[in-house]
């Protein structure tokens, strides 16, 4: 999983949760999973009933520059979350981090890909369009707490990944 633009992917395991939990509170400090739901999900990213997939880039000293997951159920998937460490965003990583999600997506025979963003998050929006995502609609409140409103996109295969550089 490493293409040699940056730290390299890999599978996360439970010996990342501490690291994913520091740059989760980095990144999303009102929302933050907790470190249950993180166990939850690494839970079901093994064995033959997987449908789960994270991934973890590290960065220096162990932390972690970040991190994605993908729930998948049937021929459709979910982003379940990408995060980027502050001083890294705009390095191409989140691209990579999805990119790394649609591929494993595509494997599982997804047609059609599904996440959440923050209405106020352009800048993901913008890489998620960039990606084929096309939005359905608004949840209301879904962010909690602070009652954040959630755009929902929807990206159908197949779609190439625009290039990264």
């Amino acid at each position: 999983m490493t293409d040699g633009g940056g730290p390299g992917l890999r599978e996360m395991r439970w010996w990342d949760i501490e690291p994913v939990l520091e740059l989760e509170r980095a990144v999303f400090p009102e929302d933050a999973w907790s470190p249950g739901m993180f166990w939850s999900e690494l839970a079901l990213a093994h064995g033959p009933r997987r449908s789960r997939h994270y991934v973890v880039a590290d960065g220096p000293g162990g932390a972690a520059a970040g991190y994605a997951g993908l729930a998948v159920a049937g021929d459709q998937a979910d982003v379940q979350t990408i995060a980027v460490a502050p001083d890294r965003q705009g390095t191409g990583l989140g691209a990579r981090l999805l990119t790394e999600l649609l591929t494993a997506a595509g494997v599982a025979g997804c047609g059609e890909v599904f996440l959440e963003v923050r209405v106020d998050n352009t800048r993901a929006q913008r890489l998620y369009t960039r990606f084929g995502f096309e939005p359905l609609g608004i949840r209301r409140g879904y962010y909690q707490p602070g009652n954040h409103d959630a755009l929902v996109m929807r990206r159908t295969a197949p779609h190439d990944h625009p290039d990264e550089s």
